[in-house]
């Protein structure tokens, strides 16, 4: 069954952008551009594989209803990967149409793969790691957003969507507006400062999701903050959330709602509703209607409340696996680590790739990030951190703090700070000053890049252990 074109109740992009000309008739006019370069394929395929990767985000969203209308299975493609991530989706998928308006080297067509119809292809660990896309259908994202709905209670949702379309995070926004005849103000995140908040609608109605750091951006600007207060609520997930963003929050009066979940999950599969959180409640929340969520240890038993072990999540919503032969199953075990509470509140506690092993012991780095972020001798000269391990002979790893500081503060400073507030198998026995940490699109920490930066600094400084 085919999806219609127009149920949302209205669209919003900032007036500024393209003052001239309504977001819906431009929507109309891409979405016939797209249906004519369809129509005009003459290469035999009953559903051609489409790659979609326009940078204007109403030509992304054109481009994804038509593919989506004819059943034909669509990649999304972030329009600004390097050389490198197009060659490593080249080697997974064939397209035989590209929506593209950004210049690469396209493979040969026409392609002789078929996928099959109605396949939506979402990409995942670009950046970080190995490229991946996990398999979704129409009816995966649609129980995802079926979800939400019951989880908070609500019908129709208005979305402020500024995180990217090819992202699950930015394409489950749409979807949820689109699908509940909602509203749907769109634009990046960079565009969203205090002159950009005359050209919105008012954001009272409306779900805004944002990455801890996004959401602290936002704070340093009291006219963001106020517009933040005035939403429905801020869906805060994506990356682990330290203490002081969260009491500050609680100070500003923002309706927030933590959650977890991921693109194989179609995002959320938890969530910790607003009322939930204003009380002082912290951790993922409990599972959306369509999810469930248990804690295994390494030989599969199911644990105790409180016990920590690996995540693992049915859910209606859960994506068929990576493609193209790589399944999830029923029960799909992450990579995260976490507890449930003797309610049924979910609470991560890390990833297990990026536990460190020094000396024997476990170190979780997102912990000592939190502990470094919430330290009141340091968390007013802060502005970023990231915690990895580095190859030594002696330890295994040791635990080594890249930090992004305001003004200057000794490492021994820094080192006395945590020390109350850890164990001493848990300090960084490195502390690594850098003017950026590296960060994807959505903001996150790339660990790999993070640690490399960390063995050729102490490399340089001749305090590397490195085997």
């Amino acid at each position: 069954m085919s999806i219609p074109y127009f149920p949302l109740a209205a669209w919003h992009t900032p007036s500024n952008v393209h003052p001239e000309t309504d977001p819906r008739q431009r929507l109309n006019e891409f979405i016939e551009e797209f249906e004519q370069q369809l129509a005009s394929l003459t290469w035999g395929q009953p559903f051609p594989t489409i790659l979609l990767a326009e940078t204007d985000p109403l030509r992304y969203i054109a481009g994804f209803l038509v593919a989506v209308h004819h059943h034909c299975p669509v990649i999304l493609a972030n329009p600004h990967w390097g050389d490198w991530e197009w060659q490593q989706v080249y080697q997974q998928v064939h397209p035989h149409l590209c929506f593209a308006d950004s210049l690469f080297n396209l493979p040969p067509f026409p392609s002789t793969s078929q996928l099959p119809s109605s396949l939506i292809l979402i990409p995942t660990g670009g950046t970080s790691g190995q490229m991946r896309f996990v398999q979704h259908t129409w009816k995966t994202l649609m129980a995802s957003i079926q979800g939400f709905q019951k989880h908070f209670q609500i019908d129709i949702i208005h979305s402020c969507c500024l995180l990217p379309l090819y992202h699950v995070s930015g394409l489950m926004q749409f979807l949820r507006s689109y699908v509940s005849g909602g509203q749907l103000i769109i634009m990046p995140f960079k565009s969203l400062t205090p002159d950009s908040l005359k050209f919105l609608p008012d954001a009272t109605d409306f779900f805004i999701s944002l990455v801890p750091t996004q959401l602290q951006r936002c704070y340093q600007s009291p006219d963001l903050s106020e517009w933040l207060s005035q939403g429905q609520m801020v869906l805060l997930g994506g990356a682990p959330v330290w203490d002081q963003l969260l009491q500050e929050s609680r100070r500003k009066g923002i309706r927030v709602a933590l959650t977890y979940g991921m693109t194989e999950t179609a995002s959320q599969v938890t969530a910790l509703k607003p009322e939930e959180f204003s009380q002082g409640r912290t951790g993922c929340g409990r599972p959306l209607p369509h999810a469930k969520v248990k804690i295994l240890d390494e030989g599969g038993k199911e644990l105790s409340a409180f016990e920590v072990g690996q995540v693992v999540i049915q859910s209606r919503s859960l994506g068929w696996g990576y493609y193209p032969d790589q399944p999830f199953g029923v029960d799909w075990v992450t990579d995260d680590l976490g507890f449930l509470d003797h309610h049924g509140y979910l609470t991560i506690v890390g990833r297990n790739s990026h536990k460190i092993i020094s000396g024997g012991e476990n170190v979780y780095p997102e912990e000592i990030e939190a502990v470094i972020r919430a330290c009141p001798t340091v968390m007013n000269r802060l502005i970023d951190v990231c915690v990895v391990g580095v190859p030594d002979w002696e330890w295994g790893e040791v635990v080594t703090a890249l930090v992004v500081v305001r003004e200057d503060i000794s490492t021994g400073e820094l080192r006395d700070g945590i020390a109350p507030f850890l164990s001493s198998y848990k300090r960084p026995k490195f502390w690594l000053k850098c003017t950026q940490l590296p960060r994807n699109t959505q903001d996150k920490i790339n660990r790999p890049l993070a640690q490399e930066m960390a063995l050729l600094e102490l490399t340089r400084q001749g305090k590397s252990g490195q085997p």
